[in-house]
């Protein structure tokens, strides 16, 4: 009798390799997000000199969206931290929702996901 086995979770050598991916992009996230918090910075200085031929409302906006950027990216490096969490733990790769092993390709492309395709689609 030979029964196909469902895999329940990633080798260690997967994990390994997704935390490789997971830690590139890490560091490229938490660089952006110094990137971001210098923009904000600047744009705090002196409003009459870095505002030269703009009216407040455009440096209000441009602040706005400086910080909802920088919003976004701490709460993506978040998650990517949180899924190094998972992958110390094991439990990376598995949908929150079905308790299903999540496609190699989906993580690929979002490495910090929780829900496998079917569980996102689901939640639409």
């Amino acid at each position: 009798m030979t029964r196909k086995q469902v895999k329940t979770h990633y080798s260690d050598k997967e994990l390994d390799e997704f935390k490789t991916l997971i830690e590139d992009k890490l560091e490229v996230a938490k660089q952006e997000l110094i990137y971001l918090q210098k923009q904000i910075k600047e744009s705090s200085g002196d409003s009459s000199e870095n505002n030269i031929g703009l009216d407040s409302g455009a440096g209000t906006l441009e602040k706005e969206y400086l910080n909802k950027m920088a919003g976004r990216q701490a709460q993506y490096i978040q998650h990517l931290e949180n899924a190094l969490i998972r992958i110390r733990n094991k439990t990376y790769g598995l949908c929150r929702e079905t308790g299903k092993l999540i496609s190699k390709e989906r993580l690929k492309a979002v490495p910090h996901t929780t829900l496998s395709i079917d569980a996102k689609n689901a939640q639409k």
